[in-house]
């Protein structure tokens, strides 16, 4: 069994140095669960296999430039991966992004047998994806593949941009730093060359985009970076009573809101979350449920949310 795991592993490494520039030997074995030793030992083993893999102290492994086995033959499960993949990519990508993908995929159905070709369309046939809705601009197909290329190339973009809080969009130059998925929308982060700073953008509010030739000012940090400084922002620790009955129908949306725990009280069910956005955001999802949930604390959001009622017309 021992022996069977690590082939399987060996050859799953193989794999992550045919699909990258480097592969880090940490990397590796936090993807495996492994200690470093059992990656240098898994290496040495590829070596005397005779890849021509070139390793260098603090950088990483690579495969010798131009070195490549024929595409392999594909599993049941990793076939039926594919399907799903194109048919996720085209509800949570914008269309210039999935037709790349859809591209893509067609060069390696050409690898596939007849009888993977068939059990692959049977699946897309007998799956289906809702509308992405206003997640992008549909005047702007070519977002994400922009934003993308402008990561890679380490070229800046200049964009047309609306923020929530103008009427018309203004024009920035900005070096992307990486790109993420909260929510329903799409978000990235980038050096914005017009508030000399870092700022979070989302991207169905790009009106207009396109790369320059010009290269980035500057060496940015991995996107965690910025990600944990945004997560590090004060929130507010949120208790809610709701129905016990009814509590079921949260479970779907309360993630979004910074849902953390719960605890069944009776005939209700006691739930934390931690808010970023308790005086808007999360006072007016908590509208939605109201008339079969209360308020534990803070008082404040109370009030947060007797404001808005306050203001509604009728």
């Amino acid at each position: 069994m021992e022996i069977t795991k690590r082939f399987h592993r060996i050859i799953a490494i193989y794999f992550q140095l045919q699909g990258r520039s480097i592969v880090k030997a940490q990397d590796l074995a936090d993807r495996f669960d492994v200690s470093l030793r059992t990656i240098y030992r898994d290496m040495r083993s590829l070596e005397q296999a005779g890849i021509p893999i070139y390793g260098e102290a603090g950088t990483g492994y690579s495969l010798s430039e131009g070195y490549r086995l024929p595409p392999t033959s594909f599993t049941q499960e990793e076939i039926i991966s594919l399907a799903a993949a194109e048919k996720l990519m085209q509800k949570f990508v914008d269309p210039d992004m999935f037709r790349h993908f859809s591209t893509a995929i067609g060069k390696i159905r050409s690898y596939l047998r007849y009888s993977d070709k068939t059990n692959m369309m049977l699946l897309e046939e007998n799956m289906w994806m809702s509308s992405p809705g206003l997640t992008f601009n549909e005047k702007v197909p070519e977002a994400l593949s922009v934003l993308f290329e402008s990561i890679s190339m380490r070229k800046t973009i200049v964009m047309e941009y609306r923020a929530v809080y103008r009427d018309q969009p203004n024009i920035r130059k900005i070096e992307p730093v990486g790109i993420y998925h909260e929510g329903n929308f799409w978000y990235f982060v980038a050096y914005c060359h017009l508030r000399d700073a870092y700022r979070q953008f989302r991207i169905d509010r790009i009106h207009k985009v396109s790369r320059t030739d010009e290269t980035f000012t500057r060496e940015h940090k991995p996107l965690s970076h910025y990600l944990d400084k945004k997560e590090s922002h004060p929130s507010w620790t949120v208790r809610l009573r709701v129905e016990l009955e009814f509590a079921r129908y949260l479970q779907w949306d309360r993630s979004y809101y910074g849902f953390e725990s719960e605890q069944i009280d009776g005939e209700y069910v006691v739930m934390t979350f931690q808010s970023n956005n308790p005086e808007q955001e999360f006072a007016r999802w908590y509208l939605r449920f109201a008339d079969h949930a209360q308020i534990v604390e803070p008082e404040a959001l109370k009030t947060c949310v007797r404001r808005i009622i306050d203001h509604i017309k009728i």
